[in-house]
């Protein structure tokens, strides 16, 4: 099938927010006495701000009930800290571009929550190019369940295999292949020989190196 849908991923993809996830993270833990180990962090990169939580919550045996007050700080701080100090990815505007040029629909599937989405779209100044816009906050399943692909992909009115996915998660680049979507990734550089990423249709080390080559 023809591909005519291009569906983007947006922390650490598109903005530079994964380092600033990570800082408002290390702060609540460091309330708990706890503290993440990037490798670990790392694993669960592309969950849900919730699920993320309960995964380490339950890991560090820490206070279920206080899951939902630690997610509303989280969100808050990240907000605060993507507006002061968040900067493009490097490619947003050549991909964004590249596809406009080839009348793709272009949508984005995001795990984030609505309020860092739009603060994020604002920022790059995006709005106009995107026809559909999908966060996972609400949905029932977070990824790496496919639920977020399939809905963005349902409101643009593509097919799931006419859709090509941008992803920079493990747990992303799973939801994206498990909507039966091709999917190129473009892992962060301490985690670019990281075999996992061999699942992906292709693997590019920035978005400004996405050509009509590689397309075909």
């Amino acid at each position: 099938m023809k591909l005519d849908t291009v569906i983007f991923d947006m922390d650490g993809l598109l903005i530079d927010s994964e380092p600033l996830w990570k800082e408002s993270a290390e702060a609540l833990f460091l309330t708990y006495a706890r503290q993440l180990t990037t490798q670990q962090y790392a694993s669960t990169t592309g969950l849900r701000t919730k699920e993320f939580l309960m995964h380490w919550f339950r890991y560090f045996n820490l206070p279920e009930n206080e899951i939902n007050d630690a997610e509303e700080k989280v969100v808050e701080l990240v907000v605060k800290l993507v507006a002061q100090k968040g900067t493009p990815m490097p490619g947003v505007q050549h991909i964004f571009h590249f596809f406009l040029e080839r009348n793709f629909k272009i949508g984005l599937a995001s795990s984030s929550p609505p309020a860092l989405i739009n603060l994020v779209i604002e920022m790059l100044g995006i709005s106009k190019h995107l026809q559909a816009v999908s966060s996972a906050a609400a949905l029932t399943y977070g990824k790496p369940h496919p639920e977020v692909y399939l809905n963005c992909a349902g409101e643009l009115a593509s097919m799931p295999e006419a859709c090509i996915c941008f992803e920079d998660s493990f747990n992303g680049l799973i939801a994206a292949k498990a909507a039966k979507m091709k999917c190129i990734v473009v892992p962060s550089v301490h985690d670019a020989k990281n075999r996992v990423w061999e699942a992906a249709d292709l693997k590019i080390s920035t978005l400004s190196n996405f050509n009509d080559l590689l397309l075909n």
